[in-house]
């Protein structure tokens, strides 16, 4: 069983959010406020300074991205706020809002997956544990974009970024590419290397910025 998190739950339906709670609470873990708008989002957060909080990006009163705008709001006010977004559609910009300060802590899901528990649910761990999250569909639409920044990349390294931005850790990686975790090791090394990121010792770090070359490229 996975550590149990406080966690704030921001959804303009009921249905979706007594779901997520059950959901979250069938899995021992602890749903501390439970909001219907952006602000009420912000000010639980704020007030409760939970592990993690979950919000829908459309929300009253135009339904178009107060939610997103709510997280990166909690963000600008608490640094250190883990924020998982859903969304009913791939939209990459409200990703890239999402990312654009470079820290770890973020997740963006389709809601479509929330009815994958075991996936979910891992999600809500890396998330809360200050790492980074993208839907697949998102990480494919993103591959799809101008490839310049990437270029340079041999296709297994393509993979295995490809599996990074979605959250998986170089064992996972290595699992579902059936090599050794040494040679994922040496593959993000290299992804490290070919985008010019060199932090002095933050590869968390680094993992974010990876992930944000995709979100920059134009």
């Amino acid at each position: 069983m996975s550590t149990p998190l406080r966690v704030v739950v921001a959804d303009d339906s009921f249905l979706l959010r007594e779901g997520l709670q059950l959901m979250l609470a069938e899995a021992g873990h602890d749903v501390v406020a439970s909001v219907s708008d952006g602000p009420g989002f912000v000010d639980a957060m704020i007030e409760a300074r939970p592990d993690l909080g979950i919000v829908d990006v459309r929300m009253p009163p135009s339904h178009t991205d107060e939610g997103l705008r709510a997280a990166v709001e909690v963000r600008r006010r608490w640094p250190q706020a883990r924020v998982m977004v859903l969304s009913q559609y791939v939209e990459v910009s409200y990703a890239d809002d999402l990312l654009a300060d470079g820290r770890g802590g973020v997740g963006y899901l389709l809601k479509d997956r929330v009815s994958h528990l075991e996936d979910f649910l891992d999600a809500v761990a890396t998330v809360a544990a200050d790492g980074t999250v993208l839907d697949p569909l998102v990480v494919r639409q993103l591959m799809s974009r101008n490839r310049d920044p990437l270029a340079s990349l041999t296709p297994r390294e393509r993979e295995v970024l490809s599996l990074m931005a979605q959250g998986m850790s170089n064992a996972a990686i290595a699992e579902a590419l059936t090599v050794t975790p040494g040679g994922v090791e040496k593959h993000t090394q290299r992804i490290f290397a070919k985008l010019d990121l060199f932090p002095d010792d933050d590869s968390s770090h680094r993992r974010v910025l990876a992930v944000l070359s995709y979100l920059r490229s134009t």
